[in-house]
């Protein structure tokens, strides 16, 4: 069985919860994942600096970081997302936060599937799956 539970860390709100923690359900799922747990982790932009900077030696802004804490099945991993970045984010793509939220969810979850996103190819492919996997939600 394949669980995903989703915290709010931030100050800020958001709606769509359980379409959040579907989308990246249905990801694992779609993955092969038959076994695990992912912690989705709503945190502010200042909190996710902080994390980028200590993991990647890169203090930049980022919207997601993705932690695998187990190497082998089953899946264990933590997914944090910035909430301020992601209300940006929305905007900017003119789509809703909801939409935006399980975007990174989903994202999040390839990664921890195996997935990269280093190469503009790479990035093609996981921005293909995402929307494949928010579609229908």
């Amino acid at each position: 069985m394949v669980t995903v539970t989703l915290t709010n860390a931030s100050e800020g709100r958001y709606r769509g919860k359980d379409l959040i923690i579907k989308g990246a359900t249905k990801a694992l799922k779609k993955e092969g994942i038959k076994h695990g747990r992912v912690d989705i982790i709503l945190v502010s932009d200042a909190y996710l600096k902080k994390l980028h900077k200590q993991w990647m030696g890169d203090g930049s802004a980022t919207d997601v970081m993705t932690f695998p804490l187990e190497e082998e099945p089953p899946i264990l991993g933590e997914i944090y997302i910035s909430l301020d970045m992601a209300r940006r984010n929305a905007a900017e793509y003119g789509v809703t936060l909801t939409n935006e939220l399980c975007r990174l969810a989903v994202h999040g979850s390839l990664h921890l599937c195996g997935y990269d996103d280093a190469t503009d190819e790479q990035r093609a492919e996981m921005h293909k799956l995402e929307n494949r996997y928010i579609s229908g939600l």
